[in-house]
This record gives structure tokens, C-alpha cells and sequence, in this order.
């Protein structure tokens, strides 16, 4: 059976780059319009937490695309990977790409140029298709990055402040919906993501996509509105819950000895950033059984998350809250559960079964450079060593994701 090799650049691809710039000038428009409606009803300190939250989660990923250009320059060959005339974002000007982070536009720089290289091998037919495959493996992500440090946050926020208010405009229910689109539609790319670095014979399904969306949509949400059910009761301690949780989150991540990042500084931004995903949902970032990491986080988060709503039971307002107060109760734990159970499902029936790591040609040096040698410590995926680009990043991703032990070795290769 033949070796399976990087997916090429296809109008799937163009169009998820498409629809993540659609999506991500949504979101930060609904941002806009919530934060002007706060600040026009005189709910000051409402509009300061919002724009506070767009300008960490913007600040995050842009240190994040920062570190991630500062590399790509360096590495050997990155340049003629792309068409002729292309750039890696801005080429030597550095002082300019560097000026667009400061101002918070090098995010939205790096969606402008993955259409743009897109457009040129999608519909002109030009070379270039590894450099824009790399570029859409970096924005999902940099798109996922932005979902949890912004989107959660801010969603947590708009079901909190209907709580406290027991009212809602038009413009919460408009944000609410954008949040959640955003996040249901940044977990679904990244996953596509992930799935590209794995030979052609493990292909993503619908079926697997819709499992897999819908075990993140239903663990998420019940996540999401525990927190917001605490705040609204104890407004003071949800800041302390979520530094206290952050803490430890950060600490197991460093114990976990992740290398995603190629500096110190920008591994524990990294750290730092997975600490705060993690208070919403699962990430998988060391190699290795994933199962009993993931128990233990299923364990904790349970656990707290029966705290928070059993102290909201117990502060709540029973006059104000008796329309919602039973339903919430009974179906938030059974939703948590049932995403539990759907995440059973895809991994029992859904996840992919590799068909064995590939051997490594013993000819080649080991000191190579990664871009001539791509994952050189990756056992998921065998790419002939070619001037091919590969996103060493999100590799190491798949690596994490699809494990060395759940690889299925198949006598046909014997």
C-alpha cells in the first residue's frame, strides 16, 4: 500500500479560509456593536470587561503569529515554497509586519494572505499549494486561540449579565449566537486540521465531523453557563475561580514538558494559553495515552462544575430564577453527560486507526533543518523528504491528538 502524503490545497480549503475571515469580521463586529450598546446605556463597566476581553484575546494572538513569523523566516527554503513573487506575509519588511501586530492586524494579514495565495493555486493553477496548505494549518490554530481567549469568555459574559439583568436585548442574543457559531465552527476546523497530517486511507468522514462537533458543542456549553450560573450569584469569586483553576491548569501543562513553541518565552505563552483553554475545555498537548490525562480533566471539571451550580442553587434569587432554576439544574449535568457519552462514541467507532509509523529512511542525516526534513520526530504521517513545506507546529498537534498507541498495524504491510 502506498505511503500517504500531505493533503494537496483544494477548494475545501479555500473556502474554509473564506468562511474563517466571514467569521472572524462577525464576531468582531458583534464585539463592536454589544461594547457600543454597553457604553451607550451608560453600563460602563460591562463595556470595560468586553473590551478588556478583545483586547487580550487580540494581544495573545497576535504575540502568538508574531513568534510564529519570526521563525518561519529562519527556516531554510521557506521562501521558494511559495509562488513566485509571493512573500512570507510581508517578505524582509520586517519593521512593517511588526508595526501591523502593534496594531492589531497581523491576524487578520495572515487570513488576507492565505486567500490570497489560495486564490493563485486554487484558481490560476499556480505552484504554491504546500505554502498555502501551511498558512491554513497556522490560522485554524491561531482561529482557535481566539475562540477560547475571546469567544468563551465573552459568551460566559452575555449569558451573565442576562442573568443579572433578567433581561436581554436584541444585540446579547445576536452576540450569544455569533460566540457560539464562532466556537462550534473553529473546533470543526481545527479538527480538519489535524486530520490532514494523516495518511489518505484515514480520511474524515461526516459522520466523524458531526460526532466530533457535537461532543465539543455539548461539554463546552454546560461549561459555559455553569460559570455564567456562579457569576451571577457570586460576581466577587468567579475572578478568584478562574485564577485558582488557571494556576493549576498551567502547572500540569508544565509538568507535561511541552515543546510547541521554538523559545522559552513563547512555550510558556503558550502554557499560559492552554491553562485558560483548559478552563473550558479539553486540549490535548503531550504525547502519549491521552486517556488517563483526559479522565483526570473529565474528573476535576465534573467535580467543579458541580460545585458552581449546587452554590448557585443555594444563593439564587427563587422568585426571579423559578422560570429557568429546575430546567437548568437537570439539564446541564445530563447535557455534560451526554457529551461525555458522544465522546466515547467517536473514540470507540470514529477515530481514526493509523495504519503504523512510518520508518524513517536510515540515509538521512539527523541534523537537518525541519523544513527539509518534516516531522522528523513525527510518527503519524511518512512525506518524502522534498522541498514539500510542512507545518511543524500543528504536526506536532496531530502527533498529540493520534497517538503512537492507538496506531493499528495492518499485516498487508508486512
Amino acid at each position: 500500500m502506498e505511503r500517504g502524503s500531505l493533503s494537496k490545497y483544494s477548494w475545501i480549503d479555500f473556502a474554509f479560509s473564506v468562511v474563517g475571515v466571514f467569521t472572524f469580521l462577525v464576531d468582531w463586529g458583534s464585539d463592536v456593536w454589544v461594547a457600543t450598546e454597553f457604553y451607550n446605556q451608560g453600563d460602563f463597566f460591562w463595556f470595560g470587561v468586553l473590551l478588556g476581553l478583545m483586547i487580550l484575546s487580540s494581544v495573545v494572538v497576535q504575540m502568538f503569529s508574531w513568534f510564529w513569523l519570526k521563525y518561519d523566516r529562519e527556516l531554510p527554503g521557506f521562501s521558494s515554497a511559495q509562488t513566485p513573487g509571493g512573500t512570507v506575509l510581508f517578505g524582509d519588511r520586517v519593521k512593517l509586519s511588526c508595526l501591523l501586530h502593534v496594531l492589531q492586524l497581523g491576524f487578520l494579514c495572515r487570513h488576507i494572505s492565505a486567500i490570497r495565495q489560495g486564490f493563485r493555486v486554487w484558481w490560476r493553477r499556480q505552484e504554491g499549494s504546500e505554502y498555502a496548505v501551511y498558512l491554513t494549518h497556522d490560522l485554524s490554530m491561531l482561529r482557535l486561540i481566539e475562540t477560547f481567549c475571546e469567544s468563551a469568555p465573552q459568551l460566559t459574559l452575555m449569558i451573565y449579565v442576562m442573568l443579572r439583568t433578567n433581561k436581554a436585548r436584541t444585540v446579547q442574543f445576536v452576540s450569544i449566537a455569533a460566540s457560539t457559531t464562532s466556537i462550534a465552527w473553529m473546533v470543526v476546523d481545527y479538527h480538519r486540521s489535524l486530520r490532514s497530517f494523516l495518511p489518505d486511507k484515514a480520511k474524515q468522514g461526516w459522520g466523524s465531523s458531526l460526532i466530533y462537533f457535537l461532543w465539543n458543542l455539548l461539554l463546552i456549553a454546560p461549561r459555559v453557563a455553569t460559570l455564567a450560573l456562579f457569576s451571577s450569584v457570586l460576581p466577587g469569586y468567579i475572578g478568584a475561580h478562574f485564577l485558582l483553576l488557571w494556576f493549576v491548569f498551567v502547572l500540569w501543562v508544565w509538568r507535561q514538558k511541552t515543546d510547541f513553541m521554538d523559545s522559552v518565552t513563547g512555550e510558556w505563552l503558550y502554557r499560559a494559553t492552554v491553562g485558560l483553554i483548559w478552563y473550558f475545555s479539553w486540549f490535548n498537548v503531550a504525547e502519549g495515552r491521552t486517556r488517563g490525562r483526559s479522565i483526570i480533566y473529565h474528573s476535576f471539571v465534573t467535580v467543579d462544575g458541580v460545585i458552581l451550580l449546587v452554590t448557585w442553587w443555594c444563593y439564587r434569587d427563587p422568585v426571579q430564577s423559578e422560570p429557568y432554576a429546575l430546567a437548568l439544574l437537570i439539564a446541564l449535568p445530563l447535557t455534560y453527560l451526554l457529551g461525555l457519552l458522544f465522546k466515547a462514541i467517536y473514540y470507540c467507532c470514529f477515530h481514526p486507526k493509523l495504519w503504523g509509523p512510518p520508518v524513517r529512511d536510515p540515509g538521512l542525516p539527523d541534523d537537518l533543518p525541519d523544513a527539509d526534513v518534516p516531522f522528523r520526530a513525527f510518527p503519524i504521517q511518512d512525506v518524502t523528504v522534498s522541498a514539500q513545506l510542512v507545518n511543524k507546529r500543528m504536526g506536532r498537534h496531530a502527533t498529540h491528538f493520534y497517538s503512537d498507541q492507538e496506531v493499528t498495524r495492518s499485516t498487508e504491510h508486512r
